[in-house]
């Protein structure tokens, strides 16, 4: 099995575990992923409102709980782990620093094109740079602002197809043609990259994500010229993700059926599990009366139906008469918790399997 490589950094095992907030993968989960030799990726989305004992400053809390969140996760693993930062959130650039400064191995940057995250390393930091993106358009974009500004090319991109979990950078005609299926992107990428891999004399790997649950799908994409491949509803039914069991327990309950696509007060369409409090924003008996925390640049509460952070804060924590849980278009194939060991052992068995 192929390594991946970002940089001087070998990912020993090519699996990246999805950063999925809110506290749905934090040290627990990213610690675990990074000793079977994967990459594990902690989520900074929410961190202020699972911190918020520490200070009512949403701020603040946030950052001191990235702090607490990596410094856990190194205590449990001398593997690799990753930050995953939504350029969309308000305090973008706090948890970049934050990120930087605290020694993380990898940041990956999505909902949003992150044009200037290259000026952030002031040329001291080692931590490789890691666009997620929708299209070969978005990667090449981002190469030529990146070279041109900061010369400086991506560690990576990770490609998030239309059948991923939370956020999709898609519209809503588009999550189903099969034109922008991760099938028909991933080669369009590799191709494209090749003209900038061969002007910069280096290879920018590409980590396939969105829908691939077992090892049969990430054999697919590796074939196909996937450097790795990003799991994330997959790894929420560990005993290590850092969700509560009845989080857990709404993929296992879900059916094919409940997956379903809604509109995010982000301004993103997102894939999630249907529950009770869907159906009462699908009633419109559901609206904020404020911002408790204007988390996200494009969210403005006079005009959303509800209050993402909060909601993904209540499914967090098992409430889902006040929140959902944002699932890949496979969540539902889950059967029962294992530990991330075994679902590693059967990843990588599936993966080696000759079919």
């Amino acid at each position: 099995m192929n390594n991946l490589f970002l940089g001087d950094l070998r990912v020993e095992v090519p699996i990246v575990q999805g950063g999925m907030g809110v506290g749905i993968s934090l040290s627990g989960l990213a610690s675990a992923v990074a000793n079977e030799g994967g990459l594990g990726v902690i989520s900074c989305a929410g961190l202020g409102l699972l911190y918020k004992k520490f200070s009512s400053d949403y701020t603040k809390a946030s950052i001191f709980g990235l702090k607490e969140e990596l410094r856990k996760a190194k205590e449990k693993s001398k593997g690799i782990i990753g930050v995953n930062i939504m350029v969309a959130l308000t305090n973008f650039t706090d948890m970049v620093k934050t990120s930087l400064s605290e020694g993380a191995d990898v940041i990956f940057a999505g909902a949003g094109l992150p044009l200037d995250l290259p000026s952030f390393l002031e040329g001291k930091y080692k931590t490789k740079l890691v666009p997620i993106v929708s299209s070969a358009r978005a990667a090449i974009l981002l190469c030529e602002k990146w070279i041109k500004n900061y010369n400086y090319v991506p560690d990576a991109f990770v490609l998030e197809g239309p059948k991923a979990g939370g956020h999709l950078g898609y519209k809503p005609a588009q999550i189903d043609d099969g034109k922008f299926s991760l099938e028909e992107l991933l080669p369009e990428l590799l191709e494209n990259l090749k003209v900038i891999e061969e002007m910069e004399g280096r290879k920018i790997p590409v980590i396939a994500a969105g829908g691939i649950y077992n090892g049969y799908d990430a054999k697919r994409f590796l074939d196909m010229g996937a450097s790795a491949v990003q799991l994330g509803s997959r790894f929420v039914t560990t005993d290590e993700c850092d969700a509560s069991l009845k989080f857990k327990e709404s993929y296992l309950k879900a059916e094919e059926s409940d997956m379903t696509i809604i509109q995010s007060p982000v301004g993103l369409p997102g894939r999630a599990v249907f529950s009770q409090f869907l159906q009462r924003v699908k009633d419109g008996l559901e609206k904020p009366k404020k911002c408790p925390f204007h988390c996200i640049k494009t969210c403005d509460y006079t005009k959303s139906p509800y209050c993402i952070m909060v909601a993904l804060y209540n499914a967090f924590k098992g409430n889902f008469n006040k929140g959902y849980a944002f699932a890949g278009s496979n969540a539902f194939l889950a059967e029962k918790i294992t530990s991330v060991k075994e679902t590693f052992q059967s990843l990588i068995r599936e993966m080696n399997e000759k079919k």
